[in-house]
């Protein structure tokens, strides 16, 4: 694994830089998870996709940026075969979930915004738990394809990834064998997935837009648009970065500002969401005090 072998300088920075954002990710997820696991206030289909959201981003960060901080570390660099291989399933599968899930909260959003008096009966138990079990569904099985075709090819020397993981054009680069068909399959999964989930949430704050216009009040159509912007920036972020790594033409050919995108996606958004989804939610908040913050009876 070659990694940010241009930067060996930067080392120690670069270390202390993504641990620290790592564990910060990690720490604001499972604090999203703990309180909806904890607080019955926020026991409702929006938090339930959200710590579902927090997991994905969770496993989603794991696959990737532990192997990257030892790389940076110490300066071991190799990997296995299989070690590699499963480290780009999970990363596309959870990867293609988080995508999904972002679909699918902006649904819920809609629902609540622009059809309120209908949201308990449209938003059941069972369709809360259908439309959170697809994006792990649609995760696993997206990714298998790809990663199956990758593992049946032949790889030569030198063995090097010119990558921090395991990433699908580096890969490529060391295959001894024509992958133009397996290119056009990827292809096509990547912009169906990538695009269809993309369209679809702008479809969604579309609709939430035109409602919160017809709110008579300057200061709930001021909030409404601040939540709206928030979320639609953190969408354009992941899918602009991921149209650019997976879906752009002629892929396999080297950028030299693929890590530093790719640094984005993997390490930044992930930091990103919990700070617009969670943290800056009133309900979220009160659910803080609630559950950090509760009264000691004294006798």
């Amino acid at each position: 694994m070659v990694g940010f072998e241009t930067l060996r300088s930067m080392e120690v920075f670069l270390f202390s830089l993504f641990l620290g954002m790592y564990i910060l990710t990690l720490g604001a997820h499972v604090l999203i998870i703990m309180l909806v696991l904890m607080d019955s206030h926020l026991h409702k289909p929006m938090y339930f996709l959200l710590a579902n959201f927090s997991l994905v981003e969770v496993l989603y960060t794991t696959v990737t940026v532990p192997n990257m901080l030892d790389c940076l570390l110490t300066r071991n660099n190799e990997i296995t075969l299989a070690t590699c291989l499963s480290q780009f399933y999970f990363f596309f599968a959870f990867g293609a979930a988080e995508n999904c899930f972002l679909v699918v909260m902006g649904y819920d959003r809609y629902v609540a915004i622009c059809r309120p008096l209908h949201y308990s009966t449209l938003m059941t138990k069972g369709t809360i738990t259908g439309l959170a079990s697809g994006p792990w569904i649609v995760g696993f099985i997206t990714a298998a394809c790809p990663a199956i075709w990758i593992s049946t090819l032949s790889f030569c020397f030198p063995n090097l990834i010119d990558h921090f993981f395991c990433d699908y054009s580096p890969l490529l680069k060391l295959s001894c064998q024509d992958t133009s068909q397996g290119e056009f399959t990827f292809s096509v999964i990547s912009w169906s997935l990538t695009l269809g989930c993309f369209i679809l949430i702008l479809v969604s704050y579309s609709f939430i837009i035109l409602s919160v216009l017809k709110i008579p009040s300057r200061d709930g159509q001021r909030k409404a648009f601040n939540t709206c912007a928030s979320h639609l920036l953190v969408v354009l972020i992941f899918n602009g970065t991921i149209i650019f790594m997976y879906i752009r033409p002629n892929s396999h050919v080297r950028f030299t500002l693929d890590k530093v995108v790719s640094i984005f996606y993997c390490v930044v958004t992930p930091l990103m969401n919990p700070m617009i989804y969670c943290l800056r939610n009133k309900e979220v908040k009160q659910a803080l005090k609630r559950v950090f913050m509760r009264p000691t009876n004294i006798r």
